[in-house]
């Protein structure tokens, strides 16, 4: 909340105080506030401040300010909305980030705030009342582009404005007609229906008709003759210009110095480092589409608006188009986009400004009697009864292994396995998948593991979730369904063993004779572990319960930091792991000499207590693919209509990530969706503390489960609607109902439960090691990412698509046993014949998947088929006739050990 101060404008006094938008318009050389409603209403003629406040979930207020200027604006009203943006900002306790707002090219995230769009109207905002443009109704001819957010601009009411790429809305007294070019996507569409019906409840009170033309259709319809008419009769749409606009130049990375006197003096290009930014000068950072102004904590208010003058100085004399964004940041604000033009920013260094206006917001706040609240504890409420059945697998020589009901509660850091966990839904039981990677399991079963789990997930019933988990990175979900969990070092698996053997390094898989040390963690009786770590002193810490066990002797130790809940839960784990024991119970700090001994001698460890930080509130993105590249990019203000059936999209959580994927979109599978899921992962967009083992769930639109609905205002009726994204709109704005028992994503996908297993989908694992790549899913390429509106990332290897079939995961075991060779004699046969009539042959270095020269043209599925003979027996270790004899799933296997799938 902004407080008082003589340098503060009174108008200001509060601002912030609430979650929401604050607008305020400059009129008559003062800013004054501008009415609620109706909202997303700009003037052409203004410049407007705006503040967006949120409340997060947890951690401090969020304040975002954006100074909006219309095309018609003067430059003394210009100035002064900057002028007064960045007193806003000193007001607010410098907390907040500043973005400069061009009509017309106004940035997604400012445009989120205002549902469905911002229309922009000719003349000057004013608060005298009784103005009127008279009765006459005018009739516009709007354009609107944009899928999750739209961008409306009035256009000439003429034929030669339509084109066959956008969407238009042509509004009359007594009718709204929906014009939608040939080229445009149906998500533009559905959009544009969202705007249609803004315009009609708005404009028309809600009584007026709409119609929607399509682009081509000349008869059969009158609403179709009515349109042209209005134009003067159809004539034919001219072909679009290849250019459609401007060309965006690509320019370098450049750093400037602003000085006192607003003098840019260049200091650094392309290769950045944090360094270069002092604490007591302000920068500009020049991205060409972007261009950012660093404001060093220690400038004074008169310092940052010579720098922002600066700034608009340098983009008007470059010419630079009103396309290019001006974002204004303090020191310790920086957003994610700005961090990644430069070299290893550091995660976590200083303290953030954020927190450091938090304490002494904070104290103004008790200081006027308003109450101040602390970070609250973790969230443990499971969303999903977990009270429901649970199965567990044990990944052994690619073979599944169900556990008994007695040791599905014990596993292994050497071993992989598959948990099913079938809880009561709503309507059905309803089923959730993981596959959980422990920490000293070898490549290959790791591999085996995320393979057999989509495998399963494929054939079974109600498209349910899964999730690809690490051990030590566990989602709070997962421990919740087991209640109560035990992790021994080690493994017994046949993979686990054969590594043991030919590395020569200790077996460390627990037994009761050897020592081994526990540490005890959770919240309460159902969510509780014991986690057996290195049995060396460094492995304690204060704020944890301990039990070690050393020959006949069992000790507990009891953290200084720790509470009666944590003694209740060492309690409680010393009556699972054994009852029969008898432990002596030590205090840190009386520990004797037997225990320390035990523990090879005493040495230091963590004391302190261990914080807790901050949990952002969660961040939607979109994938889109564009000639073999993916791209990601952000959706601000997100909500349920944001999650569009074409489209696929990731929930970044910040501990987890949910991979979304629409009954729409282009996305087959589910081990396609992991894939692009680990590709998000190590972008790491946030620039945040994300790990590449972090859980990532793969969602299906209709079958999302209460712990990821729980991230939005859920409504049940809208994930069960029919049709593509423009269908729904459209028939809920003529008040048809489209919903219904959703359509199952199974049934989207050409799957027979008769199939052989040589038709499962190929497994990818990365030949790299786990610290290259955690995922089996998928092997990855390191290419460069570039960050702009749009985040650019490599596209994730290829999964062919093919039959699955073996007994359901409903009955006692998942296991798939490979058919004859005779079952897939011919199309083996089919595979060697294609490849001995290819006749063009290519390097490896040009074939793999990570290939920085890739060759264009060929099958991807069928990489190898494209090297020398003498070059496949050297990379797959066999000639091609041995190869293509063997199952699909081994040929898969051995292709992608040389990143050839």
């Amino acid at each position: 909340m902004a407080f008082y101060s003589k340098d503060v404008d009174p108008v200001f006094y509060g601002a912030g105080a609430k979650p929401g938008l604050e607008i305020w318009c400059i009129e008559k050389l003062r800013l004054v506030p501008v009415p609620k409603s109706p909202i997303g209403i700009f003037y052409s003629g203004s410049a407007y401040v705006v503040l967006s406040t949120s409340v997060l979930k947890c951690g401090p207020t969020q304040h975002d300010i954006h100074y909006w200027l219309g095309n018609d604006a003067n430059e003394v009203d210009s100035a002064l909305a900057s002028d007064k943006a960045l007193e806003l900002d000193a007001a607010l306790g410098s907390c907040a980030v500043q973005y400069r707002e061009v009509q017309g090219q106004e940035t997604e995230k400012f445009l989120s705030y205002f549902k469905p769009c911002i229309i922009p109207v000719e003349g000057v905002f004013t608060t005298q009342e009784g103005a009127s443009n008279g009765d006459t109704y005018q009739v516009t001819l709007l354009t609107c582009k944009g899928d999750h957010v739209a961008h409306v601009k009035e256009v000439p009411f003429s034929r030669s404005s339509l084109n066959h790429n956008d969407v238009f809305i042509l509004d009359t007294a007594s009718k709204i007609f929906l014009f939608c070019g040939c080229n445009s996507s149906i998500q533009e569409r559905a959009k544009a229906l969202e705007v249609v019906q803004y315009i009609k409840e708005n404009k028309h009170s809600g009584k007026c008709e709409v119609a929607t033309i399509e682009d081509g259709k000349l008869v059969g319809d009158s609403d179709v003759g009515e349109f042209w008419s209005l134009f003067g009769g159809y004539a034919p749409i001219p072909r679009d210009s290849a250019l459609g606009g401007p060309q965006q130049v690509d320019r370098p990375v450049t750093l400037f110095w602003i000085s006192l006197q607003g003098k840019l003096s260049q200091i650094g290009s392309d290769s950045l480092e944090k360094d270069m930014l002092e604490k007591n000068k302000c920068y500009m950072l020049d991205c060409g589409a972007e261009v950012f102004v660093w404001m060093g904590r220690n400038t004074l208010i008169t310092e940052r608006k010579t720098s922002i003058s600066a700034a608009e100085d340098f983009l008007r004399k470059q010419e630079r188009s009103n396309g290019t964004h001006l974002t204004f940041l303090t020191e310790g604000l920086e957003t994610s986009i700005f961090k990644s033009y430069f070299n290893s920013w550091p995660q976590t260094a200083e303290t953030k400004l954020y927190d450091e206006g938090r304490e002494k917001v904070a104290a103004i706040f008790k200081h006027q009697g308003y109450e101040v609240k602390e970070l609250p504890e973790e969230d443990v409420q499971s969303y999903i009864n977990c009270r429901g059945t649970l199965k567990v697998w044990r990944v052994n020589c690619h073979e599944l292994s169900l556990l008994p009901a007695s040791e599905q509660t014990k596993l292994y850091s050497g071993d992989c396995y598959i948990v099913q966990y079938t809880y009561p839904g709503t309507e059905r039981d309803e089923s959730l998948f993981y596959a959980w990677l422990g920490q000293g399991s070898v490549l290959e079963d790791r591999a085996d593991a995320v393979f057999h789990m989509d495998a399963i997930v494929d054939s079974a019933r109600g498209d349910p979730v899964m999730a690809q988990i690490a051990q030590n990175k566990e989602p709070l979900q997962f421990f919740l369904i087991f209640q109560t969990l035990i992790v021994y070092k080690g493994g017994i698996s046949a993979g686990y063993k054969k590594f043991i053997a030919e590395t020569g390094v200790d077996d460390d898989t627990y037994d009761e004779k050897k020592t081994a040390l526990f540490r005890i963690q959770g919240t309460g009786p159902e969510n509780m572990q014991a986690i057996q770590v290195d049995h060396v002193s460094s492995s304690l810490n204060s704020s944890y319960c301990y039990i070690l066990q050393s020959g006949t002797s069992i000790f507990t130790w009891i953290g200084n930091l720790t509470s009666s809940k944590d003694h209740d839960l060492l309690d409680r784990m010393i009556e699972l792991i054994n009852p029969a024991w008898q432990p002596i119970s030590v205090r840190e700090g009386s520990e004797p000499d037997s225990f320390w001994s035990s523990l090879g001698g005493k040495t230091e460890y963590p004391r302190e207590k261990e914080m807790k930080k901050f949990i952002e509130d969660p961040h939607l993105f979109k994938f889109t693919c564009t000639e073999g590249d993916f791209k990601v990019k952000e959706i601000y203000s997100f909500t349920q209509d944001d999650l569009t059936t074409e489209d696929v999209l990731v929930l970044d959580c910040h501990k987890e990530i949910y991979v979304w994927i629409g009954r729409h979109s282009t996305i087959k599978s589910k081990q396609e969706a992991l894939n692009l899921g680990l590709k998000f992962l190590q972008t790491n967009i946030l620039e945040e503390e994300l790990f590449l083992e972090a859980p990532i769930y793969v969602v299906t639109e209709g079958h999302e489960p209460p712990f990821f609905t729980c991230f939005f205002e859920w409504d049940p009726s809208k994930a069960n609607m029919h049709g593509n994204s423009f269908e729904r709109k459209l028939a809920t704005l003529k008040g048809k109902t489209s919903s219904g028992t959703a359509p199952s994503r199974n049934a989207l996908k050409p799957r027979s439960r008769d199939a052989t297993p040589d038709g499962l989908r190929s497994r990818s694992s990365s030949s790299n090691g786990w610290e290259r790549s955690f995922s089996p899913a998928s092997t990855v390429s390191g290419s460069h990412l570039k960050f702009s509106d749009n985040y650019s990332i490599s596209s994730p290897t290829p999964v062919a698509r093919k039959l699955f079939t073996g007994s359901s995961p409903y009955q006692d075991s998942p296991v798939v046993e490979p058919s004859s060779p005779s079952t897939n004699e011919n199309s083996h046969q089919i595979d060697a014949n294609e490849t001995s009539a290819n006749s063009l042959i290519y390097p490896y270095q040009r074939l793999t998947v990570s290939s920085t020269e890739p060759v264009s043209g060929i099958d991807v599925t069928k990489r190898e088929a494209y090297l020398s003979e003498e070059e496949f027996a050297e990379k797959i270790g066999m000639p091609k006739g041995a190869f293509y004899k063997l199952p699909k799933w081994r040929q898969n296997k051995l292709k992608m050990a040389v990143d050839l799938f």
